[in-house]
């Protein structure tokens, strides 16, 4: 079942980041991240082509209160989003508080372990501060540096089902799942 979430209120840290709320002011680092070629495709969305278009994404981000703005070093650099989880293609996870990870990351800061450690953080938040049974994460089968990034962080392969796109493709894809138990269990070690 997909729990009432909202972060408008919540700051999270890790070593090199800060996850919070969205704020207007943010405008121009979305647009500055999420315009560039290779940013969102592997997520299933195109670069944002002006403002308006980062715009109309912000005002999604704050009045959804499930994104986190992700922080580094004074400026939003991506986002970490605690989303519904579509209970149609899960039903198995009917009777578990359970939630959908997804983050994005500006292509300058890629393969440096930041998006790792800000979903690990999450990932934390969502079992002890919102009490889920259950994440799930999915990648694009072609999107390796997701994949690793989700292994990294103990969630398991769960199904294969294919991913809209915003441009119609129906891609492969894999949906990953970290339990509370299984997380508690990487907690003791």
């Amino acid at each position: 079942m997909n729990p009432v979430i909202d972060i408008t209120k919540t700051v999270l840290r890790t070593p090199r980041a800060t996850l919070r709320p969205w704020r207007q002011e943010d405008l121009e680092d979305l647009y500055a991240y999420a315009s560039v070629d290779g940013v969102g495709q592997p997520a299933g969305w195109l670069p944002h082509w002006d403002l308006a278009e980062s715009q109309r994404v912000l005002d999604m981000f704050m009045e959804g209160r499930r994104v986190f703005a992700l922080e580094v070093g004074g400026h939003v650099k991506g986002s970490v989003g605690i989303e519904k989880y579509s209970e149609e293609m899960h039903p198995g996870l009917a009777d578990m508080r359970c939630a959908e990870l997804g983050a994005i990351l500006a292509k300058d800061l890629w393969g440096q372990g930041i998006m790792t450690e800000a979903l690990r953080e999450a990932i934390r938040f969502c079992f002890e501060d919102l009490g889920l049974d259950a994440v799930v994460a999915g990648h694009r089968l072609d999107n390796l540096r997701s994949k690793r990034m989700q292994e990294k962080c103990g969630l398991r392969h769960y199904s294969f089902e294919p991913h809209r796109t915003a441009w119609g493709e129906d891609v492969p894809s894999e949906t990953r799942i970290l339990l509370r138990s299984e997380w508690e269990q990487i907690q003791k070690k």
